[in-house]
Protein backbone atom coordinates (compact mmCIF):
# COMPACT_ATOMS: atom_id res chain seq x y z
CA UNK A 1 0.00 0.00 0.00
CA UNK A 2 1.41 3.38 -0.99
CA UNK A 3 1.72 6.24 1.46
CA UNK A 4 -1.13 8.79 1.40
CA UNK A 5 -0.38 11.86 -0.72
CA UNK A 6 0.75 14.91 1.26
CA UNK A 7 1.37 18.17 -0.62
CA UNK A 8 2.19 21.58 0.78
CA UNK A 9 1.84 25.20 -0.19
CA UNK A 10 4.69 27.20 1.30
CA UNK A 11 4.53 30.94 0.54
CA UNK A 12 6.89 33.59 1.92
CA UNK A 13 4.92 36.35 3.67
CA UNK A 14 6.78 39.25 2.09
CA UNK A 15 3.78 40.49 0.07
CA UNK A 16 0.29 39.56 -1.12
CA UNK A 17 -0.73 36.15 -2.49
CA UNK A 18 0.13 36.75 -6.14
CA UNK A 19 -1.49 34.96 -9.07
CA UNK A 20 1.43 32.55 -9.58
CA UNK A 21 1.30 31.55 -5.93
CA UNK A 22 -2.45 31.05 -6.17
CA UNK A 23 -1.97 28.66 -9.10
CA UNK A 24 0.72 26.72 -7.19
CA UNK A 25 -1.67 26.42 -4.24
CA UNK A 26 -4.44 25.24 -6.58
CA UNK A 27 -2.25 22.56 -8.19
CA UNK A 28 -1.17 21.27 -4.75
CA UNK A 29 -4.77 21.33 -3.52
CA UNK A 30 -6.14 19.48 -6.56
CA UNK A 31 -3.43 16.83 -6.45
CA UNK A 32 -4.00 16.15 -2.75
CA UNK A 33 -7.79 16.09 -3.10
CA UNK A 34 -7.67 13.83 -6.18
CA UNK A 35 -5.89 11.13 -4.17
CA UNK A 36 -7.74 11.68 -0.91
CA UNK A 37 -4.60 13.11 0.67
CA UNK A 38 -3.73 16.28 2.53
CA UNK A 39 -2.53 19.74 1.53
CA UNK A 40 -0.59 21.44 4.30
CA UNK A 41 0.08 25.16 4.60
CA UNK A 42 3.48 26.39 5.73
CA UNK A 43 4.34 30.07 6.03
CA UNK A 44 8.05 30.44 5.28
CA UNK A 45 8.74 33.39 7.53
CA UNK A 46 12.45 32.87 8.15
CA UNK A 47 13.23 36.25 6.53
CA UNK A 48 12.31 38.25 9.63
CA UNK A 49 12.99 41.66 8.10
CA UNK A 50 10.66 41.20 5.13
CA UNK A 51 7.96 38.98 6.64
CA UNK A 52 4.89 40.88 7.83
CA UNK A 53 1.67 40.03 9.67
CA UNK A 54 -0.27 41.90 6.97
CA UNK A 55 1.19 39.62 4.28
CA UNK A 56 0.36 36.50 6.30
CA UNK A 57 -3.25 37.68 6.66
CA UNK A 58 -3.42 38.48 2.92
CA UNK A 59 -2.21 34.95 2.07
CA UNK A 60 -4.70 33.27 4.42
CA UNK A 61 -7.52 35.55 3.24
CA UNK A 62 -6.68 34.94 -0.42
CA UNK A 63 -6.71 31.15 -0.01
CA UNK A 64 -10.02 31.28 1.87
CA UNK A 65 -11.58 33.47 -0.83
CA UNK A 66 -10.40 31.03 -3.52
CA UNK A 67 -11.95 28.26 -1.38
CA UNK A 68 -8.66 26.35 -1.19
CA UNK A 69 -8.79 24.81 2.25
CA UNK A 70 -5.72 23.32 3.89
CA UNK A 71 -5.45 20.47 6.37
CA UNK A 72 -4.43 20.95 9.99
CA UNK A 73 -2.95 24.07 11.54
CA UNK A 74 -0.84 26.61 9.66
CA UNK A 75 2.85 25.82 10.23
CA UNK A 76 5.20 28.78 10.73
CA UNK A 77 8.73 27.97 9.66
CA UNK A 78 10.46 30.40 12.03
CA UNK A 79 8.88 28.69 15.05
CA UNK A 80 10.76 25.51 14.08
CA UNK A 81 14.24 27.10 14.11
CA UNK A 82 15.40 24.98 17.06
CA UNK A 83 14.62 21.80 15.11
CA UNK A 84 16.51 23.15 12.06
CA UNK A 85 19.55 23.89 14.25
CA UNK A 86 19.36 20.40 15.73
CA UNK A 87 19.59 18.86 12.24
CA UNK A 88 22.53 21.11 11.30
CA UNK A 89 24.36 19.97 14.44
CA UNK A 90 23.51 16.36 13.59
CA UNK A 91 25.15 16.78 10.15
CA UNK A 92 28.14 18.42 11.79
CA UNK A 93 28.53 15.57 14.27
CA UNK A 94 28.33 13.01 11.45
CA UNK A 95 31.04 14.71 9.41
CA UNK A 96 28.49 15.68 6.73
CA UNK A 97 28.95 19.38 7.49
CA UNK A 98 31.72 21.62 8.78
CA UNK A 99 32.27 25.00 10.41
CA UNK A 100 33.40 27.77 8.08
CA UNK A 101 35.25 30.78 9.52
CA UNK A 102 35.65 32.71 6.26
CA UNK A 103 35.25 36.48 6.71
CA UNK A 104 32.87 38.57 4.64
CA UNK A 105 35.87 40.07 2.82
CA UNK A 106 37.27 36.62 2.00
CA UNK A 107 33.90 35.44 0.69
CA UNK A 108 33.54 38.53 -1.50
CA UNK A 109 37.02 37.99 -2.96
CA UNK A 110 36.21 34.31 -3.62
CA UNK A 111 32.98 35.18 -5.43
CA UNK A 112 34.63 37.83 -7.58
CA UNK A 113 37.48 35.48 -8.53
CA UNK A 114 35.07 32.65 -9.39
CA UNK A 115 32.92 34.91 -11.56
CA UNK A 116 35.96 36.32 -13.33
CA UNK A 117 37.00 32.75 -14.14
CA UNK A 118 33.47 31.82 -15.26
CA UNK A 119 32.89 29.31 -12.45
CA UNK A 120 29.47 28.76 -10.81
CA UNK A 121 31.02 27.29 -7.64
CA UNK A 122 31.61 30.52 -5.71
CA UNK A 123 33.02 29.12 -2.45
CA UNK A 124 36.48 27.56 -2.71
CA UNK A 125 36.12 25.21 0.28
CA UNK A 126 38.83 26.95 2.32
CA UNK A 127 37.49 25.59 5.63
CA UNK A 128 36.29 22.24 4.32
CA UNK A 129 39.25 20.26 5.65
CA UNK A 130 40.94 22.67 8.04
CA UNK A 131 41.25 22.07 11.72
CA UNK A 132 38.83 24.33 13.67
CA UNK A 133 41.73 25.04 16.06
CA UNK A 134 43.10 27.30 13.30
CA UNK A 135 39.97 29.45 13.54
CA UNK A 136 40.60 33.19 13.95
CA UNK A 137 39.31 34.90 17.09
CA UNK A 138 36.05 36.83 16.99
CA UNK A 139 34.55 35.09 13.95
CA UNK A 140 31.19 33.40 14.42
CA UNK A 141 31.31 30.42 12.05
CA UNK A 142 28.64 29.30 9.64
CA UNK A 143 27.90 25.60 9.23
CA UNK A 144 28.26 24.41 5.64
CA UNK A 145 27.18 21.17 4.01
CA UNK A 146 30.07 18.96 2.93
CA UNK A 147 28.67 18.57 -0.59
CA UNK A 148 30.06 15.96 -3.02
CA UNK A 149 32.85 17.39 -5.20
CA UNK A 150 32.44 14.92 -8.08
CA UNK A 151 29.62 13.05 -9.77
CA UNK A 152 26.10 14.28 -10.46
CA UNK A 153 23.00 15.38 -8.59
CA UNK A 154 19.90 14.15 -10.40
CA UNK A 155 16.21 15.02 -10.01
CA UNK A 156 13.58 12.92 -11.77
CA UNK A 157 11.06 15.73 -12.12
CA UNK A 158 7.41 14.91 -12.91
CA UNK A 159 7.13 17.98 -15.15
CA UNK A 160 10.68 18.84 -16.27
CA UNK A 161 11.86 15.25 -16.74
CA UNK A 162 15.36 14.15 -15.73
CA UNK A 163 17.42 17.15 -14.62
CA UNK A 164 21.17 16.73 -14.00
CA UNK A 165 23.72 19.01 -12.28
CA UNK A 166 27.46 18.41 -12.15
CA UNK A 167 28.49 18.45 -8.48
CA UNK A 168 31.70 20.27 -9.27
CA UNK A 169 29.55 23.32 -10.07
CA UNK A 170 27.56 23.32 -6.81
CA UNK A 171 28.69 25.09 -3.64
CA UNK A 172 28.99 23.80 -0.12
CA UNK A 173 25.71 25.29 1.10
CA UNK A 174 25.44 27.34 4.26
CA UNK A 175 23.04 25.49 6.58
CA UNK A 176 23.37 27.67 9.65
CA UNK A 177 24.39 31.32 9.60
CA UNK A 178 26.93 32.85 11.95
CA UNK A 179 24.10 34.20 14.13
CA UNK A 180 22.74 30.66 14.56
CA UNK A 181 19.76 31.15 12.25
CA UNK A 182 19.04 28.33 9.79
CA UNK A 183 19.00 29.06 6.08
CA UNK A 184 15.96 28.65 3.88
CA UNK A 185 17.48 25.60 2.14
CA UNK A 186 17.90 23.66 5.37
CA UNK A 187 14.55 24.74 6.81
CA UNK A 188 12.62 23.59 3.72
CA UNK A 189 14.19 20.13 3.73
CA UNK A 190 13.66 19.57 7.46
CA UNK A 191 10.08 20.86 7.37
CA UNK A 192 9.09 18.81 4.31
CA UNK A 193 10.56 15.70 5.92
CA UNK A 194 8.99 16.28 9.34
CA UNK A 195 5.60 17.14 7.79
CA UNK A 196 5.63 13.91 5.77
CA UNK A 197 5.41 15.72 2.44
CA UNK A 198 5.30 13.18 -0.40
CA UNK A 199 4.97 15.57 -3.36
CA UNK A 200 6.62 18.98 -3.80
CA UNK A 201 4.79 20.96 -6.49
CA UNK A 202 6.19 24.47 -6.98
CA UNK A 203 7.36 27.01 -9.56
CA UNK A 204 10.31 26.14 -11.79
CA UNK A 205 12.21 29.13 -10.35
CA UNK A 206 12.89 26.66 -7.50
CA UNK A 207 14.52 24.07 -9.79
CA UNK A 208 18.10 24.97 -8.82
CA UNK A 209 17.00 24.79 -5.17
CA UNK A 210 15.95 21.19 -5.81
CA UNK A 211 19.56 20.24 -6.58
CA UNK A 212 20.83 21.85 -3.39
CA UNK A 213 18.03 20.39 -1.30
CA UNK A 214 18.62 16.89 -2.70
CA UNK A 215 22.20 17.07 -1.47
CA UNK A 216 20.87 17.80 2.05
CA UNK A 217 18.41 14.88 1.77
CA UNK A 218 21.25 12.60 0.67
CA UNK A 219 23.49 13.72 3.55
CA UNK A 220 20.68 13.00 6.02
CA UNK A 221 19.83 9.70 4.27
CA UNK A 222 16.21 10.81 3.98
CA UNK A 223 14.08 9.91 0.96
CA UNK A 224 13.38 12.73 -1.47
CA UNK A 225 9.71 13.65 -2.12
CA UNK A 226 8.41 13.47 -5.69
CA UNK A 227 9.38 16.76 -7.37
CA UNK A 228 7.30 18.74 -9.88
CA UNK A 229 8.49 22.16 -11.02
CA UNK A 230 5.78 23.96 -12.94
CA UNK A 231 6.55 26.73 -15.47
CA UNK A 232 6.02 30.31 -14.43
CA UNK A 233 3.22 32.50 -15.78
CA UNK A 234 4.21 35.04 -18.43
CA UNK A 235 2.37 38.01 -19.92
CA UNK A 236 0.47 37.74 -23.23
CA UNK A 237 3.60 38.94 -25.06
CA UNK A 238 5.74 36.17 -23.57
CA UNK A 239 7.70 38.43 -21.22
CA UNK A 240 7.87 38.03 -17.46
CA UNK A 241 4.49 38.69 -15.87
CA UNK A 242 4.21 42.25 -14.62
CA UNK A 243 1.39 44.27 -13.04
CA UNK A 244 0.23 45.50 -16.43
CA UNK A 245 -0.24 41.85 -17.47
CA UNK A 246 -2.07 40.76 -14.35
CA UNK A 247 0.63 40.12 -11.74
CA UNK A 248 -1.72 41.32 -9.04
CA UNK A 249 -2.58 39.95 -5.66
CA UNK A 250 -5.56 37.62 -5.39
CA UNK A 251 -7.26 40.39 -3.36
CA UNK A 252 -7.08 42.63 -6.44
CA UNK A 253 -8.97 40.08 -8.54
CA UNK A 254 -11.68 40.01 -5.88
CA UNK A 255 -11.87 43.83 -6.02
CA UNK A 256 -12.07 43.67 -9.83
CA UNK A 257 -15.19 41.54 -9.54
CA UNK A 258 -13.99 38.05 -10.43
CA UNK A 259 -15.68 34.97 -9.01
CA UNK A 260 -13.51 32.50 -7.05
CA UNK A 261 -14.77 29.59 -9.15
CA UNK A 262 -13.96 31.42 -12.39
CA UNK A 263 -10.46 32.34 -11.23
CA UNK A 264 -9.83 28.73 -10.13
CA UNK A 265 -11.02 27.48 -13.52
CA UNK A 266 -8.81 30.00 -15.33
CA UNK A 267 -5.74 29.21 -13.23
CA UNK A 268 -6.05 25.44 -13.63
CA UNK A 269 -5.84 25.89 -17.42
CA UNK A 270 -2.70 28.04 -17.17
CA UNK A 271 -0.06 25.44 -17.95
CA UNK A 272 -2.26 22.34 -17.61
CA UNK A 273 -4.41 20.88 -20.35
CA UNK A 274 -7.05 18.18 -20.54
CA UNK A 275 -8.02 17.76 -24.16
CA UNK A 276 -10.05 20.69 -25.46
CA UNK A 277 -12.05 21.16 -22.26
CA UNK A 278 -12.04 24.74 -20.97
CA UNK A 279 -14.84 24.82 -18.39
CA UNK A 280 -14.39 22.62 -15.32
CA UNK A 281 -16.47 22.23 -12.21
CA UNK A 282 -14.40 21.75 -9.04
CA UNK A 283 -15.30 18.04 -9.05
CA UNK A 284 -14.20 17.69 -12.69
CA UNK A 285 -10.90 19.45 -11.92
CA UNK A 286 -10.19 17.08 -9.03
CA UNK A 287 -10.98 14.01 -11.14
CA UNK A 288 -9.01 15.12 -14.20
CA UNK A 289 -5.97 16.88 -12.74
CA UNK A 290 -2.64 15.12 -13.14
CA UNK A 291 0.97 16.24 -13.34
CA UNK A 292 1.48 14.63 -16.76
CA UNK A 293 -0.85 17.27 -18.23
CA UNK A 294 1.38 20.14 -17.05
CA UNK A 295 3.51 21.52 -19.90
CA UNK A 296 7.14 22.61 -19.67
CA UNK A 297 6.75 25.99 -21.34
CA UNK A 298 5.55 29.14 -19.59
CA UNK A 299 1.81 29.78 -19.61
CA UNK A 300 0.58 33.13 -20.93
CA UNK A 301 -1.84 35.22 -18.92
CA UNK A 302 -4.78 36.56 -20.91
CA UNK A 303 -7.14 39.02 -19.20
CA UNK A 304 -9.70 38.86 -22.04
CA UNK A 305 -9.96 35.09 -21.65
CA UNK A 306 -10.36 35.42 -17.89
CA UNK A 307 -13.11 38.03 -18.38
CA UNK A 308 -15.02 35.82 -20.82
CA UNK A 309 -14.75 32.85 -18.48
CA UNK A 310 -15.91 35.02 -15.57
CA UNK A 311 -18.90 36.15 -17.66
CA UNK A 312 -19.79 32.50 -18.24
CA UNK A 313 -19.68 31.81 -14.49
CA UNK A 314 -21.81 34.90 -13.74
CA UNK A 315 -24.47 33.90 -16.30
CA UNK A 316 -24.66 30.39 -14.85
CA UNK A 317 -24.57 31.42 -11.19
CA UNK A 318 -27.56 31.20 -8.89
CA UNK A 319 -29.22 34.64 -8.58
CA UNK A 320 -29.22 34.66 -4.76
CA UNK A 321 -25.54 33.68 -4.63
CA UNK A 322 -24.74 36.62 -6.95
CA UNK A 323 -26.61 39.00 -4.64
CA UNK A 324 -24.57 37.62 -1.72
CA UNK A 325 -21.32 38.01 -3.70
CA UNK A 326 -22.23 41.60 -4.61
CA UNK A 327 -22.80 42.38 -0.94
CA UNK A 328 -19.36 40.94 -0.15
CA UNK A 329 -17.72 42.91 -2.97
CA UNK A 330 -18.90 46.24 -1.52
CA UNK A 331 -16.18 45.99 1.15
CA UNK A 332 -13.50 46.08 -1.56
CA UNK A 333 -14.54 48.78 -4.04
CA UNK A 334 -14.19 52.59 -3.80
CA UNK A 335 -17.88 53.54 -3.46
CA UNK A 336 -18.81 50.28 -1.75
CA UNK A 337 -19.55 51.75 1.67
CA UNK A 338 -22.09 54.19 0.16
CA UNK A 339 -23.89 51.36 -1.60
CA UNK A 340 -23.70 49.13 1.47
CA UNK A 341 -25.53 51.81 3.46
CA UNK A 342 -28.40 51.50 0.96
CA UNK A 343 -28.65 47.72 1.25
CA UNK A 344 -31.88 46.76 2.98
CA UNK A 345 -34.66 44.23 2.53
CA UNK A 346 -36.20 46.30 -0.30
CA UNK A 347 -33.01 46.87 -2.34
CA UNK A 348 -31.86 43.26 -1.83
CA UNK A 349 -35.25 42.02 -3.10
CA UNK A 350 -34.96 44.41 -6.08
CA UNK A 351 -31.44 43.15 -6.84
CA UNK A 352 -32.66 39.56 -6.76
CA UNK A 353 -35.56 40.41 -9.08
CA UNK A 354 -33.25 42.21 -11.53
CA UNK A 355 -30.49 39.58 -11.48
CA UNK A 356 -31.71 37.37 -14.37
CA UNK A 357 -31.52 40.39 -16.67
CA UNK A 358 -28.43 42.03 -15.11
CA UNK A 359 -26.19 38.96 -15.30
CA UNK A 360 -26.71 38.33 -19.01
CA UNK A 361 -24.27 41.05 -20.10
CA UNK A 362 -21.89 41.40 -17.15
CA UNK A 363 -18.37 39.96 -17.33
CA UNK A 364 -17.45 40.99 -13.77
CA UNK A 365 -19.27 41.74 -10.53
CA UNK A 366 -18.14 45.36 -10.95
CA UNK A 367 -20.12 45.52 -14.21
CA UNK A 368 -23.03 43.91 -12.37
CA UNK A 369 -22.90 46.58 -9.62
CA UNK A 370 -22.72 49.28 -12.28
CA UNK A 371 -25.70 47.84 -14.18
CA UNK A 372 -27.67 47.71 -10.91
CA UNK A 373 -26.95 51.36 -10.15
CA UNK A 374 -30.51 52.40 -11.01
CA UNK A 375 -31.75 50.45 -7.96
CA UNK A 376 -29.56 52.44 -5.55
CA UNK A 377 -29.82 55.85 -7.27
CA UNK A 378 -30.98 58.81 -5.16
CA UNK A 379 -33.80 61.08 -6.30
CA UNK A 380 -33.73 63.25 -8.24
CA UNK A 381 -31.55 61.07 -10.47
CA UNK A 382 -28.11 62.25 -11.51
CA UNK A 383 -28.21 62.13 -15.31
CA UNK A 384 -25.42 60.84 -17.52
CA UNK A 385 -24.55 63.47 -20.18
CA UNK A 386 -26.09 61.40 -23.01
CA UNK A 387 -29.26 60.89 -20.97
CA UNK A 388 -29.51 64.57 -20.01
CA UNK A 389 -29.30 65.53 -23.69
CA UNK A 390 -32.49 63.54 -24.36
CA UNK A 391 -34.51 65.46 -21.76
CA UNK A 392 -35.92 68.13 -24.06
CA UNK A 393 -39.14 70.00 -23.18
CA UNK A 394 -41.00 67.69 -25.59
CA UNK A 395 -39.55 64.59 -23.93
CA UNK A 396 -40.45 65.85 -20.46
CA UNK A 397 -44.01 66.46 -21.61
CA UNK A 398 -44.14 62.90 -22.98
CA UNK A 399 -42.83 61.54 -19.65
CA UNK A 400 -45.65 63.38 -17.86
CA UNK A 401 -48.22 61.70 -20.08
CA UNK A 402 -46.56 58.32 -19.66
CA UNK A 403 -46.81 58.75 -15.93
CA UNK A 404 -50.55 59.35 -16.19
CA UNK A 405 -50.93 56.20 -18.30
CA UNK A 406 -49.02 54.11 -15.76
CA UNK A 407 -50.75 55.56 -12.69
CA UNK A 408 -53.81 53.38 -13.13
CA UNK A 409 -51.88 50.10 -13.63
CA UNK A 410 -52.72 47.46 -11.06
CA UNK A 411 -51.35 45.00 -10.17
CA UNK A 412 -47.89 46.28 -11.08
CA UNK A 413 -45.81 43.75 -13.05
CA UNK A 414 -43.82 43.26 -16.23
CA UNK A 415 -46.95 42.08 -18.05
CA UNK A 416 -49.35 44.78 -16.86
CA UNK A 417 -46.94 47.69 -17.42
CA UNK A 418 -46.18 46.37 -20.91
CA UNK A 419 -49.90 46.22 -21.77
CA UNK A 420 -50.35 49.82 -20.54
CA UNK A 421 -47.31 51.04 -22.51
CA UNK A 422 -48.39 49.37 -25.73
CA UNK A 423 -51.89 50.80 -25.36
CA UNK A 424 -50.37 54.28 -24.84
CA UNK A 425 -48.14 53.89 -27.92
CA UNK A 426 -51.05 52.80 -30.08
CA UNK A 427 -53.40 55.53 -28.82
CA UNK A 428 -50.80 58.22 -29.54
CA UNK A 429 -49.66 56.77 -32.87
CA UNK A 430 -46.07 56.37 -31.63
CA UNK A 431 -43.40 53.67 -31.88
CA UNK A 432 -42.45 51.75 -28.74
CA UNK A 433 -38.76 52.75 -29.10
CA UNK A 434 -39.69 56.44 -29.13
CA UNK A 435 -41.38 55.97 -25.76
CA UNK A 436 -39.08 53.39 -24.16
CA UNK A 437 -35.92 55.54 -24.32
CA UNK A 438 -37.35 58.66 -22.57
CA UNK A 439 -38.88 56.30 -20.00
CA UNK A 440 -35.51 54.59 -19.48
CA UNK A 441 -33.74 57.93 -19.00
CA UNK A 442 -36.33 59.12 -16.50
CA UNK A 443 -36.16 55.89 -14.48
CA UNK A 444 -32.39 55.17 -14.56
CA UNK A 445 -30.57 58.39 -15.55
CA UNK A 446 -28.89 56.38 -18.34
CA UNK A 447 -29.40 55.49 -21.98
CA UNK A 448 -28.71 51.77 -21.37
CA UNK A 449 -30.32 49.48 -18.81
CA UNK A 450 -32.00 46.08 -18.54
CA UNK A 451 -35.27 45.78 -20.48
CA UNK A 452 -37.56 48.70 -19.69
CA UNK A 453 -40.43 46.51 -18.43
CA UNK A 454 -37.99 44.70 -16.09
CA UNK A 455 -36.83 48.10 -14.78
CA UNK A 456 -40.46 49.08 -14.13
CA UNK A 457 -41.14 45.80 -12.31
CA UNK A 458 -37.92 45.92 -10.26
CA UNK A 459 -38.33 49.50 -9.05
CA UNK A 460 -42.00 49.05 -8.21
CA UNK A 461 -45.00 51.34 -8.65
CA UNK A 462 -44.30 54.06 -6.10
CA UNK A 463 -40.64 54.57 -7.00
CA UNK A 464 -41.34 54.58 -10.75
CA UNK A 465 -44.14 57.14 -10.50
CA UNK A 466 -41.99 59.33 -8.20
CA UNK A 467 -39.01 59.26 -10.60
CA UNK A 468 -41.22 60.04 -13.58
CA UNK A 469 -42.73 62.95 -11.70
CA UNK A 470 -39.21 64.34 -11.05
CA UNK A 471 -38.50 64.55 -14.79
CA UNK A 472 -41.97 65.39 -16.14
CA UNK A 473 -43.46 68.77 -16.94
CA UNK A 474 -47.14 69.26 -16.29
Amino acid sequence: MTDPVVTRFAPSPTGFLHIGGARTALFNWLYARKFGGKMLLRIEDTDRERSTKEAILAILDGLKWLELDWDGDVIYQFSRAARHREVAEQLLAGGKAYRCYATAEQLTAMREKARAEGRTRLYDGMWRDRDPSEAPDGIKPTIRLRAPLTGETVIEDQVQGRVVWQNENLDDLVLLRGDGNPTYMLAVVVDDHDMGVTHVIRGDDHLINAARQKQIYDALEWSLPSMSHIPLIHGPDGSKLSKRHGALGVDAYRSLGYLPAALRNYLVRLGWSHGDQEIFSTEEMMAAFDLSGVGRSAARFDFAKLENLNGHYIRHADDQSLVTMLEGLLDYIPNGSDLKAKLNDTTCAQLLKAMPSLKERAKTLIELVDAADFIFADRPLEMEPKAAALLTPETRELIGRLRQALETVTPWSIATTEVAMRAFVEANNLKLGAVAQPLRVALTGRTTSPGIFEVLAVLGREECLARLKDQATA
